[in-house]
């Protein structure tokens, strides 16, 4: 599970590249199943019947920009619906002992064949009910573009959830497509207002940077969250 065609240097292609998302979601949220169409995604597109859009090969540009230059990685990362596994590489890549997750058993299965000599824990699990001892478990938890794929009544769940990954003292980056507070909103995805991403300081968490990108007609943020050190 990720978000949506955010991410320079997908494969072109003469097909609309959201048009097997758009189709699926519409499919999996009539019968009331907000995350299914991430499976039916994955597994059609291992049979070359539909396109993943956000499948760049590549780790997100705004992930590679904030890892440049911070030096090696060290203790346990979790990344956040990581698809077909470039973030989680390039993150397993700093020197994290990282677990990545998905939604959906084909995007698991098929980040293990790409890699299958990674030191990546690829897994399935559920964002809205991941394992409990997930809790407080991360020093550096990476979320980019999942929220926004679920619909919006499920958006302040999802950001608990992921909030609630990252340990005393650790780091959440949370990397989101952007839009206007009232402003007008896909179908999937449900880019992020400014509320909603601050909204990401909780349990504890607080706001280390946020900022608003702008380029173009792209509206993105990256944002930074720590959790305080529990006093000696």
């Amino acid at each position: 599970m990720t978000g949506p065609h955010d991410r320079p240097g997908e494969p072109m292609t003469e097909r609309d590249p959201d048009a097997d998302a758009r189709r699926l979601a519409a499919r999996s949220l009539a019968a009331d199943d907000p995350t299914g169409w991430f499976e039916h995604l994955y597994a059609e597109s291992a049979t070359g019947d539909a396109i993943v859009p956000w499948d760049s090969r590549t780790p997100h540009f705004l992930l590679v920009e904030w890892t440049a230059g911070r030096g090696p990685g060290g203790g346990r990362a979790l990344v956040v619906g990581a698809g077909l596994g470039d973030d989680a590489e390039h993150v397993a890549a700093l020197g994290h002992a990282t677990i990545a997750f998905d939604v959906s058993a084909s995007a698991v299965r098929l980040a293990r064949e790409r890699f299958p000599d990674s030191p990546v824990d690829y897994v399935t699990a559920d964002l809205l009910d991941p394992p409990a001892a997930w809790r407080h478990a991360f020093d550096l938890v990476v979320e980019i573009m999942t929220v926004q794929a679920l619909p919006e009544e499920l958006h302040a769940r999802a950001t608990e959830s992921v909030a609630g990954f990252v340990r005393p003292g650790g780091t959440l980056l949370v990397i989101a497509s952007g839009r206007e507070d009232g402003g007008p909103v896909g179908a999937p995805p449900w880019p992020l207002t400014a509320s909603e991403i601050a909204a990401f300081a909780t349990g504890g968490l607080t706001a280390e940077r946020i900022e608003d990108l702008r380029d173009g007609g792209r509206h993105r943020w990256r944002a930074t969250f720590r959790r305080p050190r529990r006093p000696r």
